[in-house]
């Protein structure tokens, strides 16, 4: 939306992507020192609300790049915008990781002696943002985590990688959400994944951050968050024409078709592919078959992971499956792969959208392959110096 703002005969080109109405259009109108709205808004109320603005409480509000001090109607204090605006928004999980280092995993009912145990950072939605970020994306994280010490270590795991904090929530009401890993020599791991605060995060959190979501290239979404939550999210970036990048993790076996038609991209591994299908997926072929099952069910683009195998790819406009490779190596520790490879891919979305879906694809394999080659989650993924500059 764009409007003439003029104050004393002079003109200023005004432009907002929200609600015409909207306080943050009538702050800058205030801010320019405007007395009249030309053309379309000429007499609207938004003109005779104008003169309001200077009248009511301080707070932050952003217009384009330009950020701005103003007053709001109801004297609270509200959070402060970024100046600029977040390309990739992750609305999804924190998880603070509880690993231990084994020679191998341990069989039912079996206690076996570990080599290393740590604490590190973790959960799809932080690990798929983090990585983004470590390539150069501006980003935002709308997450909620418990009001504890693992709750305070994570946002500021989140600011040290530059990561817009703004809508990461704490709540008393629910512990931080926590994942207990085990990885054996091989790099192979199982988890079990307690939600807990993350599973609080709602609608009216998602309401507080339409602005950031609605102004994004890329959102991604997982469902370590209630899939209610993750459908909103995933609605309201596709209202306003926002790419989605869709990840299934942990799949649900009914899970709504609308998750199908709102996604721009389904990301989805072998397994989580199996259980949304029905069909057993191992090799390349097979994962071929389940991607076009995915694809009948509405989305744009299916992307079935393989782990060491690479990729399947099957897109509306490129009906035949594509499978894409990655380089083989020597894996350390494969937790957060399949993270690392959503969050390189929701990169290029946002940055190279003129590179083809494959080739995105097969960048983000390799930025995948760097990360399990060492210990760790989100200590694994690499940053954008530490890569080869043919990936960008």
């Amino acid at each position: 939306m764009t409007l003439d703002v003029s104050k004393e005969g002079t003109v200023f080109r005004v432009t907002d992507g929200s609600d015409p109405t909207s306080l943050a259009t009538l702050v800058l109108c205030h801010m320019k020192g405007a007395q009249r709205l030309s053309g379309e808004f000429a007499g609207t109320d938004m003109a005779q609300n104008l003169n309001r603005v200077g009248q009511r409480a301080k707070v932050s509000v952003q217009v384009g790049r330009h950020h701005l001090s103003a007053m709001a109607a109801s004297g609270e204090p509200r959070r402060q915008w970024r100046e600029e605006v977040a390309a990739v928004v992750v609305v999804g999980s924190c998880m603070t990781d509880l690993v231990s280092l084994t020679s191998r995993l341990p069989k039912t009912g079996e206690t076996i002696h570990g080599h290393k145990f740590f604490i590190g950072f973790g959960g799809k939605g932080a690990n798929q943002c983090v990585q983004a970020a470590r390539l150069g994306a501006k980003t935002s994280m709308v997450c909620k985590v418990g009001k504890d010490s693992f709750g305070n270590d994570y946002i500021e795991n989140l600011k040290q990688n530059d990561i817009s904090t703004e809508f990461a929530y704490q709540t008393k009401d629910a512990a931080t959400g926590a994942a207990s890993i085990i990885v054996n020599d091989e790099g192979q791991n199982i988890i079990v994944i307690v939600a807990g605060a993350n599973l609080l995060l709602n609608t009216e959190d998602l309401r507080e951050a339409a602005s950031v979501i609605s102004q994004a290239k890329v959102m991604i979404c997982q469902l370590e968050i209630t899939p209610a939550t993750s459908l909103e999210a995933l609605t309201m970036a596709h209202t306003n024409g926002v790419k989605t990048l869709f990840n299934p993790a942990p799949a649900i076996a009914d899970l709504d078709p609308q998750f199908y038609s709102l996604s721009d991209v389904f990301c989805c591994n072998e397994s989580e592919a199996e259980i949304l299908t029905g069909l057993t997926v191992g090799s390349p072929a097979e994962a071929g078959k389940a991607a076009a099952v995915l694809l009948e069910r509405g989305c744009k683009a299916a992307i079935v992971t393989l782990g060491d195998k690479g990729c399947v790819l099957l897109s509306q406009a490129e009906p035949v499956p594509k499978h894409i490779p990655t380089e083989k190596v020597k894996a350390v520790d494969t937790t957060g792969a399949g993270d690392s490879f959503v969050g390189a891919l929701a990169f290029y979305m946002a940055y190279y959208p003129n590179l083809s879906l494959e080739e995105m694809i097969r960048r983000s394999n390799f930025i995948a392959a760097v990360s399990v080659q060492a210990a760790g989650t989100q200590s694994s993924y690499p940053y954008k110096k530490d890569l080869p500059p043919t990936l960008f």
